[in-house]
């Protein structure tokens, strides 16, 4: 049955979410390492991040082959294949993977590993494996962009906007995300979303956030200088508004405000668009960052609005150091809450297009309040990692 097998595919499924998932993903690794030695060199020391990923990836496409969706799921590990080309992949490292893959998954379920597990698992890896190296082998484009960062702004104490200019430009849609290199973290990246639409000179905005933890982020934001080179894979995602469609309702949680301006500015381009409502979201009223923005473009365009949430009232004694982001008047009036609850007590907005952008946790907790709320969960857009 392969994939049609929902008792085998669900049992997988079980291996990359329990407790031991970061485990079993490690023994992957290693096994893959053990095999093809040259790979161990195309990843950063500490692997962490790389496993998290590659656990949340799999979990992600076992649960749409569970529910038998295929198109995004294939969508999805095209653009991957596409992408992974600025690590040097070739046929040979996705063939000892498969193995390596094959080889741990058999060994954690030994005791369960039906004929029916065994086709199922293979017929899983087997895909994951071809559409990424049919993708990669099919694409003609570059492999990366490599671009010259020309601004850098603190907006924030924990935000920055930086702004490049790529050698050649890249085509993407308005939107979709990027995996981003920055030269203080060699073979280390991170996913951003592009704040501006495609530009044909190469012009390309990145919003960042800075978390606990986070290598590359407080990279960016503290460190970044004009002159940096950094490198840029090919674009992933695909969070659109559908202009022939119903209104849309937009909620962005913090830097999660990029994909979505991006997409509000290529809308600019056009007479007439369903309405856009935009929830843009933070901590502090000062974090509200881009509102002289959105300000400008709501003004000249009657399709959009926007309402500013802010978890607190005020801002801390720190903001001052900062550019005050306040707007003149004409946007709504700023709400204090957090985002989901304010959201939603405006209603289900059941009849809209919906996409979230921001965190993880931000995203799942939006997207429970409106399902709660009466919101079809199949309106609701949102990338998967």
């Amino acid at each position: 049955m392969g994939l049609e097998n929902r008792d085998a595919l669900t049992l997988l499924r079980a291996g990359v979410r329990g407790p031991e998932a970061d485990a079993l993903i490690g023994r992957v690794f290693t096994c893959w390492f053990a095999l093809d030695p040259e790979v161990r060199d195309l990843f950063p020391a500490d692997m962490s991040d790389q496993r998290e990923t590659f656990r949340r990836v799999l979990d992600w496409l076992l649960s749409e082959f569970i529910a038998r969706n295929a198109d995004e799921p294939v969508a999805f590990l095209a653009q991957l294949g596409r992408d992974h080309r600025k690590y040097g992949a070739t046929k040979a490292h996705y063939e000892t993977l498969a193995h390596s893959l094959f080889a741990t998954l058999s060994a954690e379920f030994e005791n369960v590993w039906t004929d029916a597990v065994d086709e199922t698992a293979r017929a899983v890896i087997n895909l994951i494996a071809g559409v990424m190296l049919g993708a990669a082998d099919a694409d003609r484009g570059p492999d990366w962009w490599d671009g010259t960062v020309v601004e850098h702004h603190r907006v924030s104490r924990d935000l920055a906007v930086v702004r490049l200019i790529l050698d050649r430009p890249m085509d993407y849609h308005p939107g979709q995300y990027v995996n981003v290199q920055v030269p203080q973290l060699p073979r280390r990246w991170r996913y951003l979303s592009p704040a501006v639409p495609p530009d044909p000179d190469g012009r390309i905005e990145f919003h960042v956030r800075a978390v606990s933890g986070g290598l590359v982020s407080n990279a960016v934001v503290a460190e970044t200088r004009a002159g940096d080179r950094w490198r840029l894979s090919s674009p992933h995602g695909a969070l659109e508004v559908d202009r022939a469609g119903e209104d849309v309702l937009m909620v962005a949680g913090s830097t999660g405000l990029a994909p979505l301006r991006s997409i509000i500015m290529d809308m600019c381009r056009f007479g007439q668009n369903p309405r856009v409502h935009l929830f843009f979201g933070a901590r502090y009223p000062c974090e509200l960052y881009d509102l002289q923005t959105l300000w400008e473009i709501a003004a000249t365009n009657p399709w959009l609005s926007v309402t500013p949430v802010s978890q607190y009232k005020i801002s801390p004694p720190w903001a001052v150091d900062y550019p005050d982001p306040t707007p003149p008047r004409g946007l709504h009036v700023r709400q204090t809450g957090l985002l989901p609850e304010v959201v939603t007590s405006y209603g289900s907005w059941a009849d809209r297009q919906i996409l979230v952008a921001g965190s993880r946790s931000m995203i799942a907790a939006t997207r429970a309040a409106l399902v709660a709320k009466g919101a079809p969960a199949d309106s609701i857009q949102c990338d998967p990692v």
